[in-house]
């Protein structure tokens, strides 16, 4: 029973981890799909979603207004919106110079400068954040975070706690998902975003603003990564570097769920989120990450594309 019992705890806390994993990598799947933009700052922009929410919830009142059960699920929530419009400059001045039409014939080039220009960022954004912020780590206090739900099975034989403050943010975490799934499949803007994705001449001689849609899929996919740095932000404390050690994350989810799929981008951090806590039960917490890549180096030996991705997709 006991074994069963650690068997299913790691599990529990691989499903809540790894969905907050799979919004950040839907997040960076949202960009690369559409816009086919290797963005290595994307943990950075992150890091400064963890950062809006701890200070919207500390410095802005949301903690004396929502309380602090209630108030960092809020904090996180508008720091997704105060990042959209952060992307959405970063893209209409710096990453426009380097994607869309403007290197449409220079396809090698325009990806070289795409990771000149986002590493760049990267180490700029991880620079000024120290400058800010300082290097003293933080998080979002909450009181739900140290408390958790039991969960009775097998009669009460077996007993698996379900830490609360990763519960309800993984039931947000689906929710935005889901959310912009159907935006994306159903809405007018996400349609012209799926057709800029697909043959940006195209959408041009149809009249669809490609420059537009390309600003506000970068805007999205910052802003969604930023929600799920605010959920995580009153779990894990945080320092302007913690972008390094997500990103990597990041692409592992994307390129296991396949890459340019929305939805496989989520299962793809899902499944990072139970590998890494599964992979606690024989190896020690300094390997966790090699069980990721071991699996990782598995699919791309099988099957290149991704586990829910074919050979062609985009989002």
């Amino acid at each position: 029973m006991l074994q069963l019992e650690g068997i299913l705890q790691a599990l529990n806390a691989g499903l809540l981890l790894g969905a907050h994993y799979g919004l950040m990598c839907v997040g960076l799947s949202l960009i690369f799909g559409i816009m086919r933009v290797i963005n290595f700052a994307h943990g950075d922009f992150m890091m400064l979603g963890m950062y809006v929410a701890f200070h919207l919830f500390t410095l802005l009142g949301l903690q004396m207004v929502f309380g602090s059960a209630a108030g960092p699920f809020i904090a996180a929530l508008l720091a997704g919106p105060v990042l959209f419009l952060f992307g959405y400059i970063a893209q209409r001045f710096l990453i426009s110079r380097v994607t869309g039409t403007r290197i449409g014939s220079l396809e090698g080039e325009g990806h070289y400068a795409q990771l000149i220009l986002t590493l760049g960022l990267s180490l700029i954004l991880q620079s000024g954040g120290q400058i800010l912020f300082g290097s003293v780590p933080v998080s979002i206090p909450s009181d739900i975070s140290s408390t958790a739900w039991e969960l009775e099975l097998a009669g009460g034989d077996v007993v698996v706690f379900v830490n609360q403050a990763r519960a309800v943010g993984a039931l947000i975490a689906v929710a935005v998902v889901a959310l912009l799934v159907l935006f994306i499949g159903r809405s007018r803007l996400g349609k012209s975003m799926r057709a800029a994705a697909d043959n940006v001449q195209a959408a041009l001689y149809m009249g669809l603003d490609v420059d537009r849609a390309h600003r506000i899929t970068f805007g999205l996919g910052i802003g969604v990564t930023a929600i799920a740095g605010g959920l995580l932000a009153s779990s894990y404390p945080f320092t302007p570097y913690v972008g390094l050690e997500y990103v990597i994350i990041m692409y592992a989810g994307v390129v296991l769920g396949g890459l340019g799929s929305t939805l496989g981008a989520f299962w793809g951090g899902l499944l990072i989120g139970v590998i890494q806590q599964g992979s606690a039960l024989l190896l020690p917490t300094q390997l966790q990450n090699t069980a990721i890549f071991v699996v990782f180096l598995l699919v791309v030996f099988l099957r290149p594309q991704g586990l829910l991705g074919r050979s062609a997709e985009r989002t």
